[in-house]
């Protein structure tokens, strides 16, 4: 490539005269070859060293992911693990469901063989749920069919609230109700209630009579109705064990034969039913039926002398022994499965007794509890109010000022009523200022200083007696 020369084209006026070709100045690309073959050992050596270094690279990344490989396989393994384990779960699932599936299938079988129990008996009348509802509510509510005694203020009203609303047409419900109230209060004298409550009694009584004869007859017919239903439950049990008594026996006689134990040991056959079995192969090869090898083998065996007959017999006997053995064992265990089944019993019916006795222990205590304190309560209240020399409680800074706030607004309001009387008092304590409030809290430390005071000289007093007392006795 170093010696490629490039020929010039002629132009036309030299066609016949050639020139020398010259030699042109080397391209870029020959000149880097050239510039590569002059120096190719020295280059090649400096090009394995990155070779090197990528390839420890590669190395590096692969054995990173070789682990990341066996990481992967290990997890993999313990899932596959665990799913063999669900899946034998499960299979063992399927296999109990398919045995549950078969007893049911068993006992339903015997179901359908038994015969239907029918009572006959009438039933007694149920009431409707809609009208059980309805008794309900009304319970709730403390609504009756008999109407309430209306009271004698009530009476009253309904005669007056004409005339007042004449008087008064552009006044309200409540300003109306309200002059009633006070008029009640102040103005209607005792002898102009009498009517009114006399009335009043009348209804109350009328209608008390009414309701005792209602709750009596109430009572009287759930009293029935506990009766009848458990009259009914007696006559259906009676019935139901009548049947089932008639069941079993019907069962009985159609399944005679018991059922086996199989860890019972089996009875030993006798000297003549081991010759019998001994010959029933070669009889019964002869083409003889089963009745002829009987007779054959009863006759061998009569005229068979004591000597052969021996060999039978001596197994026999340790058949007999072995199973005599095997029947004490068999007695044994059964006795101890017996007694083990009474000694679980007994400790269950134990157990049982000892959760009742705990059960009625709390609530005697709970109830021992309530009465202590109801007593406790009367007594207090007792003490309270035998004693009259004790001195008072006073009343609160509100309470106070409640006293007297009551005088102004019924001196402004005299038709005001109780409960609205009570709001204006409140909304005047709560529009009033700290100042004002600070002298009614005066005037109840004072009183509370001074009730201190005459409960520590009552108590002084009360231990004086109680000295006097044991003194004297």
């Amino acid at each position: 490539m170093a010696d490629s020369t490039v020929a010039e084209i002629p132009t036309k006026k030299s066609r016949g005269s050639r020139k020398a070709l010259k030699e042109k100045n080397p391209s870029a690309s020959d000149a880097n070859i050239i510039a590569g073959e002059s120096k190719g050992k020295p280059a090649s050596k400096k090009q394995q060293q990155p070779k090197q270094q990528s390839f420890e690279q590669d190395l590096l990344e692969m054995q990173e992911k070789l682990q990341q490989l066996r990481l992967e396989k290990e997890k993999t393994d313990e899932l596959l693990k665990a799913k063999d384990e669900i899946l034998k779960q499960k299979d063992e699932e399927l296999e109990n469901r398919g045995k549950e599936h078969e007893k049911l299938q068993i006992e339903l079988k015997k179901l359908q063989k038994l015969k239907e129990f029918k009572p006959t008996m009438s039933l007694p009348m149920v009431k409707d749920k809609e009208q059980e509802k309805k008794d309900k509510k009304k319970k709730k509510n403390g609504c009756s069919e008999t109407k309430r005694p209306t009271h004698a203020y009530t009476l009253w009203v309904k005669d007056q609230w004409h005339e007042v609303k004449k008087a008064n047409p552009e006044a309200e419900f409540k300003h109306i109700s309200n002059i009633l109230g006070a008029k009640w209060k102040n103005t209607v004298s005792a002898e102009e209630k009498k009517p009114y409550e006399e009335k009043y009694l009348a209804e109350k009584e009328a209608y008390l009579q009414v309701i005792t004869k209602e709750k009596r007859e109430t009572e009287a017919m759930k009293l029935l109705e506990e009766e009848q239903k458990h009259k009914t439950a007696m006559e259906l049990l009676e019935q139901y064990m009548q049947f089932k008594q008639e069941t079993e026996k019907e069962n009985k006689k159609k399944n005679k034969k018991k059922e086996k134990d199989s860890l019972k040991p089996k009875h030993p056959m006798s000297a003549y039913f081991l010759f019998t079995n001994d010959r029933r192969a070669a009889i019964l090869a002869e083409n003889k039926g089963v009745l002829e090898v009987a007779k054959i083998t009863g006759e061998e065996w009569k005229n068979m002398t004591e000597e052969q007959k021996r060999p039978y017999e001596e197994i026999a006997k340790k058949n007999k022994e072995k199973y005599a053995q095997e029947m004490e064992a068999y007695k044994q265990k059964k006795a101890e499965e017996a007694a083990n089944m009474m000694k679980d019993e007994e400790e269950h019916m134990k157990l049982q007794k000892h959760e009742a006795l705990q059960m009625l222990k709390k609530k005697e205590k709970t109830k021992n509890m309530i009465k202590e304190t109801k007593l406790n309560r009367q007594k207090k209240k007792q003490n309270k109010e035998s004693d009259p020399n004790r001195p008072k409680r006073p009343a609160s800074s509100y309470f106070l000022f409640c006293k007297e706030a009551r005088k102004s607004v019924l001196e402004e309001r005299p038709e005001v009523g109780e409960g609205m009387l009570r709001a204006l008092v409140s909304l005047k304590w709560k529009d009033m200022n700290e100042e004002d409030k600070q002298l009614w809290s005066g005037k109840a430390s004072e009183a509370m200083d001074a009730y201190k005071k005459e409960m520590e000289e009552y108590n002084k007093s009360l231990v004086a007696k109680l000295v006097e007392k044991n003194t004297d006795e």
